[in-house]
C-alpha cells in the first residue's frame, strides 16, 4: 500500500500538472470504485483544480466550488499520467480523469477491488474521510508520545493505526522499528522515555529519508515505480537477507496477507518471534533463537 513517502510524491507530481487546469471529464470504469453518491463525479467536470493534498494515505484533489475528489489507492491501486488525447486501455483501468493538459489513469492490479474514490463537498466532507492520526513530521516528541501511549498495543499495530499516526503502514513501520532497534511486538505501555524518543527520531528520519529518495527516483517525472518493496530497505521485504546493521538474517511474522520483517539481533535480543502458522505447526519445537532455527534447517 502506498504510504506517506509514496503518496507525498504522487501529490507533488499532481500539483505540478493539474493545479490551475480544468477537469474536463471523469470516466469511471470500475463498478466498485466510487463509494459516494452526492456530489456526483459529473459535478466536477469543467471546473478548475485549486489544490492537491495528502489526507493520511489518501490523495485529495480540490476542485473550485469547494468539491473534493478523494482517491485511496489501498494495496494495488496506482496512478499514471498520460498525454492529452491518449486513450488508455487494459482491464486494470478503474478510472480516467481527463484534464485540459493530460489524463490521470487510475489502475488496480488483482481482483480484490479495494481501491476507492469519493466525491465530497467542503472541508467537513474531507474531514469525514480522515482518520486524523498524528502527522509525525509536524509533531514534537511529546505529541508523538501522547499518541503512542493513548492505547496499549504492540508497536507494529500502533504505528500502522491511522487513528494514531497518519500515513504509516506495513512497509515503513518495519523500517522505523528496525532503525529504532525496537521489537514490533513491544507493548506501548511498557516503553521507556528513551525508547519513545528513539522511536520518534527513527520515524522522522525514515519518512524524510524515503520521501527524499522517492523524489530523486522520480526526477521530476510522474512516479511510475510505486511499490511496497524498495531496494535499500533494511527490513521490509528482506526476509532471509542479511541485516545491514549486524549481518543476521532478517526474519518475519506472517499473518493474513501481511507480514512483519525484523532483525532478531538488533530488535528482539536474539529471540525469534512466533510466526502464527509455523509456531502452531511446530508448537514446543518452535525455535527460540537464530541458532536453534539454523539447527532446525540443517536436520
Amino acid at each position: 500500500m502506498p504510504e506517506l513517502p509514496d503518496v507525498t510524491v504522487y501529490v507533488e507530481a499532481l500539483r505540478e500538472r493539474v493545479i490551475g487546469h480544468a477537469l474536463t471529464k471523469v470516466f469511471i470504469r470500475g463498478p466498485f470504485l466510487l463509494r459516494s453518491v452526492k456530489p456526483r463525479p459529473q459535478d466536477l467536470e469543467g471546473k478548475l483544480v485549486r489544490e492537491v493534498r495528502r489526507v493520511g494515505k489518501r490523495i485529495a484533489i480540490g476542485i473550485e466550488g469547494g468539491l473534493w475528489l478523494v482517491i485511496h489507492l489501498m494495496i494495488a491501486g496506482r496512478l499514471h499520467w498520460k498525454a492529452a488525447g491518449v486513450r488508455p486501455g487494459g482491464r486494470n483501468v478503474l478510472a480516467v480523469l481527463d484534464f485540459d493538459n493530460g489524463s490521470v489513469v487510475f489502475t488496480e492490479a488483482g481482483t480484490q477491488h479495494r481501491a476507492s474514490m469519493h466525491v465530497v463537498a467542503g472541508e467537513e466532507g474531507l474531514r469525514s474521510l480522515d482518520p486524523r492520526g498524528l502527522e509525525i513530521l509536524d509533531s514534537d516528541v511529546d505529541e508523538f508520545a501522547a499518541a503512542l501511549t493513548s492505547e496499549n498495543h504492540t508497536l507494529k499495530r500502533s504505528l500502522t493505526d491511522p487513528r494514531l499516526f497518519s500515513g504509516v503502514g506495513n512497509s515503513y513501520s518495519d523500517e522505523i522499528l528496525h532503525r529504532a532497534r525496537l521489537s514490533p511486538i513491544a507493548m506501548t505501555s511498557r516503553l521507556t522515555r528513551e525508547e519513545i524518543e528513539r522511536l520518534y527520531k527513527a520515524a522522522r528520519e525514515s519518512l524524510i529519508e524515503w520521501t527524499d529518495r522517492l523524489r530523486k527516483d522520480a526526477s521530476g517525472k510522474f512516479p511510475e515505480k510505486v511499490t511496497a518493496f524498495r531496494k535499500g530497505m533494511a527490513a521490509h521485504g528482506c526476509y532471509g537477507e542479511p541485516c545491514p546493521t549486524c549481518g543476521a538474517k532478517i526474519q518475519r511474522i506472517r499473518y493474513a496477507s501481511n507480514e512483519t520483517n525484523y532483525c532478531p539481533t538488533c530488535q528482539t535480543g536474539g529471540k525469534l518471534l512466533a510466526d502464527r502458522a509455523l509456531s502452531r505447526l511446530l508448537r514446543e519445537d518452535w525455535p527460540r533463537t537464530l541458532e536453534e532455527l539454523e539447527d532446525l534447517k540443517r536436520r
